[in-house]
């Protein structure tokens, strides 16, 4: 997979970040408050070494229900700690107060009147511990830190979505061609899936690569290397946020609303850089809107036709509650913050740490 373009310009820190339960925590952020009451109980839980799939798997065999049954918000990584919430039919209730594993430690019990349902949920919080940081590296860690608080970060797939070999965009690029047969439904939608994913993270890439190259050179410079009007080049060189949005962008209010094309670039960057609204990114497929104008001169290359639906994605976030502590006599950096859903904490530190 190609290299992904940064938007921070400083050198790669060496540092060492593994995923794994002591040094990567997730804590999901629930989209509304639980009742109290209803025909649902909501299990807040903690697990370790596990997949939600493999925790859902448990609690099905323990409670005697079925994996449809239970109910929840998104998927967790496997090689972290990860707190999050499920809900499980009243009749299971019994049996939970009977429920023992070692890798998953019931927190909390509640009552809704609705089943949890995949995307019911506003974020998620996470604690990450880098190791082997000197005091300069620290410096260097916090210095990129309080740019991202102040402009945000690329919405970037993670490498999680792409398999373990990362290449399952290949296999459903392959299968969009008619050159791959895949009988397993799920396995099919999830390569295409991770083939959307990849194109959206292209396209994302080349607009950073435009935005840098805008910042780097002089109007008449951009004019002739990108072939984009003296006058629209002379717009984005104002712009203040390092991602320079283009006539007919797709924006989305943030963190949700409606989304429209971008009318007055001056107004709209703007906004963008209060974090206000943010420029979307095509996730390519049927009864998807698409960007116009010079915006969909870069996105037609990733607008490729495939029968799956298709969506757009915010082009970028901003995380919040960001905090760091240095703990200079382990040689530690642990680093805090929240991410809407579908936005990934390892970009996050990828973004960083290059």
């Amino acid at each position: 997979m190609k290299q992904l373009q940064r938007y921070l310009n400083h050198s790669k820190i060496d540092v060492l970040f593994k995923q794994n339960k002591d040094d990567f925590v997730v804590t999901e952020i629930p989209l509304y408050e639980f009742s109290g009451e209803g025909e649902h109980i909501i299990v807040k839980f903690r697990k370790k070494d596990l997949t939600t799939w493999d925790a859902l798997s448990i609690f099905a065999e323990q409670l005697g229900c079925k994996n449809r049954d239970i109910g929840y918000a998104g998927l967790k990584d496997k090689n972290a700690m990860t707190v999050q919430q499920i809900s499980i039919p009243k009749s299971c209730e019994e049996k939970l107060n009977k429920f023992n594993h070692a890798n998953i430690k019931i927190l909390e019990t509640n009552r809704h009147n609705n089943k949890i349902k995949i995307g019911h949920l506003k974020g998620n919080k996470f604690f990450i511990r880098l190791k082997r940081v000197t005091p300069m590296d620290a410096r260097k860690i916090e210095e990129a830190i309080s740019r991202i608080v102040n402009f945000g970060m690329p919405n970037y797939f993670g490498f999680q979505r792409f398999g373990i070999e990362g290449n399952n965009y290949e296999k459903g690029e392959a299968i969009i061609k008619g050159e791959l047969k895949e009988k397993n439904r799920k396995l099919k939608q999830m390569y295409i899936n991770a083939y959307q994913s990849h194109l959206f993270n292209s396209w994302l890439s080349k607009r950073i690569e435009v935005s840098k190259l805008v910042d780097a050179f002089a109007p008449k410079e951009i004019f002739e290397k990108l072939n984009l009007p003296l006058d629209i080049v002379k717009n984005m060189k104002k712009q203040e946020h390092p991602f320079k949005l283009l006539p007919g962008d797709l924006m989305s209010h943030y963190p949700f609303g409606k989304i429209f094309h971008v009318e007055d670039l001056e107004a709209e960057a703007e906004k963008f850089s209060k974090k206000d609204r943010v420029a979307t990114g095509i996730l390519c497929g049927k009864r998807v809107k698409i960007a116009v104008d010079l915006a969909y001169e870069i996105e037609k290359e990733y607008d490729i036709k495939i029968p799956e639906d298709g969506a757009r994605r915010f082009s970028w976030v901003f995380p919040d509650e960001v905090q760091t502590n240095y703990k200079e006599d382990k040689n530690w950096m642990e680093i805090q913050f929240s991410l809407p859903k579908g936005s990934y904490a390892t970009e996050f530190v990828a973004e960083v740490i290059h």
